[in-house]
């Protein structure tokens, strides 16, 4: 007989096995994508892992015993943060090393294909889920390039935000950087804990400003700086540590 120490939540278990992360799973067993048994799962359904049959979108979820991967990709312009798109050839997965090619491995957040810079790929859920979560306060930095020079009386609206097709834009830090006039340049600096789908090319987009150029180069105090454009390295525990650093210097 299975012991209550032995059970799992299956959006836990789905996390532990690197699927998705907790927040992902809700969505996928709401979606009727998730089979426990032979039978649709429901939200807080628990399971017994090794003895209960799990399936995801017609493949079984084998347990295992897994070693967290955190891996820091710094993605080239033209590759895309999804496991797989059948309308893009390339995908952040085709530059992890051989050796992580058979890990359930996922991207913690995501930058679009015309974007670049640091991409956190893991099997660790719960970790991807700190890193996404606005709750969680992880502050991603960013350098962004437009082809007008951005005066520095507008910073405040930067900050203070705009509502653009029903949703409200803004970043938390900006500052112009560059060799250009003080009072205006075409180089910024940008820092945000949050992270809508293009909100930043959409909130220059909206106040008049063409992005010629977008880099995220830092998670909290991990930057990908040092590191070459299509390269990542594997993540140590205090790599780890300080991407939820809180650093307040811009």
């Amino acid at each position: 007989m299975p012991t209550s120490q032995n059970l799992l939540r299956i959006q836990k278990y789905l996390s532990d096995m690197g699927v998705c992360s907790r927040r992902r799973a809700e969505e996928h067993i709401r979606n009727g994508s998730i089979t426990i048994n032979g039978r649709l799962a429901d939200i807080g359904d628990k399971i017994e892992p090794g003895l209960d049959e799990v399936v995801f979108e017609g493949q079984k979820i084998r347990y295992k015993n897994t070693k967290q991967i955190v891996y820091a990709l710094n993605k080239p312009k033209g590759f895309i943060c999804s496991n797989e798109d059948p309308h893009n050839e390339r995908t952040v997965f085709d530059l992890v090393p051989k050796e992580f090619q058979r890990d359930r491995l996922f991207c913690a957040g995501r930058l679009d294909k015309d974007s670049e810079g640091l991409v956190i790929l893991t099997n660790d859920g719960d970790l991807a889920n700190r890193l996404m979560h606005p709750s969680s306060l992880v502050e991603k930095r960013y350098q962004v390039s437009l082809k007008q020079p951005f005066p520095k009386r507008n910073l405040g609206k930067l900050i203070r935000g705009i509502t653009f097709e029903g949703e409200r834009l803004k970043v938390e830090r900006a500052k112009l950087i560059g060799s250009q006039s003080k009072e205006a340049a075409k180089e910024l600096d940008l820092a945000m804990h949050h992270g809508k789908k293009r909100e930043i090319r959409n909130l220059f987009m909206a106040l008049g400003y063409d992005v010629k150029r977008l880099k995220r180069y830092q998670i909290g105090a991990f930057s990908i700086k040092r590191v070459p454009k299509g390269v990542g390295i594997l993540l140590s525990k205090g790599d780890i540590g300080n991407l939820f650093k809180h650093l307040e210097n811009l």
